[in-house]
């Protein structure tokens, strides 16, 4: 084997790497609308996320740390009573046991006060950590597009 050859096959083999983790990445995503999308299941939501991670969102907080994670959506049913969380358009860099990602998200969802169907759109900026092997969150933050009465549609009015 040359060292050309050699060259060759380790470059393979990181972009392969950098294929796999980006597919568990998507895989991770997809967990965690699953998730949420059934009741937003609090323990199984937390336990996505780093000990220190941060999930924040300008409409609904910001909770440092994996059990702040957990205590918001043991409530999170409170404040939506139905959503389906569409993660569309991923964009994920990889960088050895690091990577980042913005994902466009779109929510239609019902608010549990007044029982009020809403559009909810957009773009999550995530950064994610490899810890012992496996894909975690490590900071989630929420940029809003729109939330808008399902009646209403969002031409006349984005964010009420």
């Amino acid at each position: 084997m040359t060292d050309d050859t050699g060259n060759h096959l380790a470059r393979l083999e990181r972009r392969l790497q950098a294929l796999e983790d980006a597919e568990a990445i998507r895989n991770l995503k997809a967990h965690y609308a699953a998730l949420c999308d059934n009741n937003y299941d609090a323990d199984g939501i937390a336990a996505l996320f780093t000990e220190d991670a941060l999930w924040e969102s300008p409409a609904l907080g910001r909770f440092e740390g994996r059990e702040a994670i957990r205590s918001f959506f043991k409530g999170a049913s409170g404040i939506f009573s139905f959503a389906i969380h569409y993660s569309l358009n991923g964009h994920i860099e990889v960088n050895g046991d690091t990577a980042s990602a913005r994902w466009y998200l779109f929510m239609p969802c019902t608010i549990a006060s007044g029982n009020q169907a809403m559009w909810r759109a957009g773009i999550d900026h995530e950064t994610y950590v490899r810890a012992d092997g496996i894909w975690m969150f490590r900071h989630k933050r929420s940029e809003p597009l729109m939330n808008s009465p399902f009646e209403a549609g969002w031409a006349r009015t984005r964010f009420v």
